[in-house]
């Protein structure tokens, strides 16, 4: 069964890596780049202050705990623990892939990017339900810049998924914890 999925995975990867063009080379790459983002970033501070100030350090809190467990949970354990090879550093999809720029790590399961962009969009979604809806095309952010790592020849599929749902996870321990403290520290004080 395991090879089964893996196999798909790797004919899954071929196909969506096969779609590339060398103008768009650059700009993909440029979107995987944490700098890239920083405007972005900027502006959801902004918006978290301004939506709701009183616990907006709260929020930012919980961004840094889902991002800081997600990212070391993906790359500080499971990518040394599974040891699976990126595919830009596997031998067998030597001519028949598209890397560009740098491949990164050895191992690449899974995918910390993924962990980390669907960890934010879904923590914020769910810390600041109710205050608004416009924080939705987070999960576009997540998806695209997720995509850019088959696009880059650096992840498979399953890898993103797994991310994902890693990232998505670990949101929701966050966003508990978070509220968990919160209440009880608040609690404490009115003793």
């Amino acid at each position: 069964m395991i090879e089964t999925l893996k196999k798909w995975d790797e004919e899954l990867f071929l196909w969506l890596n096969s779609f590339h063009t060398d103008w768009l080379d650059p700009i993909v790459f440029q979107m995987t780049e944490t700098i890239t983002w920083i405007p972005l970033f900027a502006l959801l501070i902004f918006v978290i202050f301004k939506l709701d100030r009183p616990n907006a350090w709260w929020i930012l809190g919980g961004v840094a705990l889902t991002i800081l467990a997600a990212d070391q949970f993906t790359s500080g354990f499971l990518k040394p623990l599974m040891e699976r090879l990126r595919p830009c550093h596997d031998p067998r999809w030597e001519g028949l892939m598209h890397n560009y720029g740098r491949c990164g790590g050895l191992y690449g399961f899974v995918s910390s990017h993924a962990a980390n962009t669907f960890g934010l969009a879904v923590f914020l979604n769910r810390k600041l339900k109710g205050k608004t809806k416009q924080l939705r095309w987070l999960y576009l952010y997540a998806i695209v810049v997720s995509y850019t790592r088959i696009y880059l020849g650096v992840h498979y599929p399953f890898d993103i998924l797994l991310g994902a749902a890693i990232g998505t996870a670990v949101a929701w321990i966050s966003w508990f914890l978070i509220v968990f403290v919160k209440r009880e520290l608040i609690r404490h004080e009115l003793k």
